[in-house]
C-alpha cells in the first residue's frame, strides 16, 4: 500500500495546487505502470459528476493495465463541524490481492473570507487486506512533499484545526 500511497500523495498535493487558486478541479487520475512511469488522465465533461463517475468506471477497469492507480475528485464530506469541501482520493493497489484506500482532503476553498486552507487527510474506507494506517498516512506525505508546486502550497496553507 505504502507505493500507491506516495502516488497519491503526489496526485492529491498536485490537486490542492489545482484549487488554491479557486479553480473548479477537473477529476484527474494518475496511475503507474510496472516499468515505473507515470501519466496522468483528466476526466472533462459538461457536469463534474460526469466526469468522477467516467473516472471511477476507468480506475476501476484499468484499461492502462496499470500497477498502481489513483482518482482525484472534488465533492464534500461530513465532519463533525458540518458538510466541508474535500478532495476525494481514491487508490488502488492492482496487486495480488487487490487494495483500495478512500481518503478525503478537507480544505476551505479560495472563495472563503478566511482565505484557502487544506486541512488533514481522513480515512474513509478500504478494501482487501486492512492496511497498516499510519504507513499509508507516511507514504502519502512522501508523494505530498515530492510535488513540487502542491507541497509548498500545502505546508503553507495547512491548518490543523479539523
Amino acid at each position: 500500500m505504502n507505493s500507491v500511497a506516495k502516488l497519491a500523495g503526489f496526485f492529491a498535493a498536485h490537486a490542492v495546487w489545482c484549487v488554491a487558486d479557486g479553480e473548479t478541479l477537473i477529476p484527474l487520475m494518475g496511475f503507474e505502470t510496472s516499468d515505473g512511469k507515470r501519466q496522468m488522465h483528466r476526466f472533462m465533461a459538461e457536469r463534474i459528476e460526469q466526469g468522477v463517475q467516467d473516472g471511477q468506471a476507468r480506475l476501476a477497469s484499468n484499461p492502462d493495465r496499470a500497477t498502481l492507480g489513483v482518482l482525484v475528485y472534488d465533492g464534500f464530506v461530513t465532519l463533525a463541524t458540518g458538510k466541508t469541501d474535500a478532495l476525494f482520493v481514491d487508490m488502488r493497489d492492482y496487486g495480488s490481492p487487490s487494495r483500495s484506500v478512500l481518503m478525503a482532503v478537507p480544505y476551505r476553498p479560495a472563495s472563503s473570507p478566511q482565505g484557502f486552507a487544506v486541512h488533514h487527510p481522513k480515512f474513509v474506507s478500504f478494501a482487501g487486506p486492512e492496511p497498516d494506517f499510519q504507513a499509508v498516512s507516511e507514504a502519502f506525505f512522501q508523494g505530498v512533499d515530492s510535488h513540487e508546486k502542491g507541497a509548498p502550497i500545502w505546508s503553507q496553507h495547512l491548518d490543523e484545526s479539523l
